[in-house]
């Protein structure tokens, strides 16, 4: 009998801490995710020669990997857990696939899944997490989203009215509306984007996308020019700024079984084309902020939605791809821009909190919201890395791991 009422409760829970807030924001991080970085999944399976098919069934993979991924975690946790693709990795491999079989890619896909399940196994990346100050936590986020949000006025000379009009919404909702605020500015840029003939959606006949299974090979090679950095760059631009964005915003979870579950779903679907699963650092922002939900323990069923979302993209995956990169930029970057506010003013308030680690705070926000790479890694981990050091030289921090508790 147990066991009968085990799902409805579950769902009855999830239906009484959801609201339009966090569908919004569920939405709002699929959205971002895919019109931001889809076209580099086209450009590497272009470069890699893949057919049609196969493009569509690498996307097909990571949005069903990520559709479980996220809703089993947020679920477990009642977190708001969203799991999202390697963007860097992707890019990664614009230049990284021509040159060896996609068989071979694959195994290198399914060793940088081993790779995440080792981490997730040892628990080295829970100690770090343990140890890292909250202070720099906090900058390292404000960094990461400042250099999204600030993207926003980019096109302000081509696109004035658009970013005004969708600015003013979201500041005329805050006053009267604060948890609809992005949600009217998103409808305003639309109707706005519309009336302006930005809106040029393709002609798209519905099908439902068909994995395409390829055999994996393995190589020495592609396991050091692929696998590799695909898990440096998953692990010091996706997963530890995941992580401590969720720090900031009052989130602690093991990261054991998160790197584990990912490690995991990678390892299963990359025979159909995921190149890496991991957990979400700009997605994950958008439903950890007060803009999702006042109250923080119903936050996690903005991220139910996001894989929601995710998991209707996964079955019409080549459809929705098309629709996405036909979405003008600059309304999907104002959007997001909005919805990042509220996460960019939290961690820079808390990031500023103890007067002792303020400098070593603002190295870490100055070099994460730079972007450069350097050996091929980004610019979360030098942050951190700088950050770290600093914190330990200058004098007036709070004296080690536990002073952040």
């Amino acid at each position: 009998m147990r066991s009968i009422n085990f799902f409805p409760s579950i769902l009855n829970g999830v239906t009484r801490d959801s609201s339009l807030s966090t569908l919004t924001a569920g939405f709002i991080a699929m959205l971002t995710g895919y019109s931001s970085s889809v076209v580099l999944m086209i450009q590497a399976g272009q470069a890699a020669g893949l057919t049609p098919e196969q493009i569509a069934s690498w996307i097909w993979a990571l949005s069903i990997g990520m559709a479980i991924c996220t809703l089993a975690l947020s679920l477990r946790y009642r977190m708001p857990l969203v799991v999202v693709w390697s963007t860097p990795g992707a890019a990664l491999l614009i230049t990284s696939l021509p040159g060896v079989t996609y068989g071979e890619a694959i195994g290198a896909f399914m060793v940088c899944g081993l790779m995440l399940l080792v981490s997730g196994i040892s628990g080295t990346v829970a100690r770090l997490m343990r140890w890292l100050p909250t202070s720099l936590a906090a900058a390292l986020l404000a960094g990461i989203l400042f250099r999204i949000a600030s993207q926003m006025f980019d096109g302000t000379s081509e696109h004035t009215a658009l970013i005004v009009l969708m600015l003013a919404s979201y500041l005329l909702g805050k006053r009267w509306l604060a948890r609809y605020a992005v949600l009217i500015a998103l409808i305003t840029g639309t109707l706005v984007a519309w009336l302006a003939g930005m809106l040029d959606m393709p002609e798209v006949t519905w099908a439902l996308t068909a994995p395409v299974w390829t055999t994996p090979s393995w190589s020495l090679g592609t396991v050091i020019s692929i696998s590799l950095p695909l898990y440096i760059v998953a692990m010091t631009s996706q997963n530890l700024p995941g992580l401590a964005i969720l720090k900031t915003d009052g989130y602690e979870p093991d990261p054991a079984p998160i790197l584990s579950l990912t490690g995991i779903a990678t390892i299963l679907l990359a025979p159909f084309g995921s190149h890496g699963l991991n957990l979400a650092a700009i997605s994950a922002a958008i439903c950890t902020g007060k803009q999702s939900h006042s109250n923080p323990a119903r936050r996690y069923t903005a991220a139910l939605w996001c894989g929601v979302f995710f998991a209707v993209v996964a079955l019409f995956a080549g459809n929705l791809t098309a629709l996405f990169m036909a979405l003008p930029p600059v309304l999907v970057i104002s959007i997001a821009a909005l919805a990042l506010l509220g996460s960019i003013a939290n961690g820079l308030a808390k990031a500023m909190e103890q007067p002792g680690e303020r400098e070593a705070a603002l190295i870490v926000f100055l070099i994460s919201a730079s972007g450069f790479t350097l050996f091929s890694i980004g610019a979360a981990f030098w942050a951190l890395v700088a950050g770290l050091i600093a914190w330990l030289i200058l004098p007036g921090h709070s004296g080690g791991p536990k002073g952040n508790q």
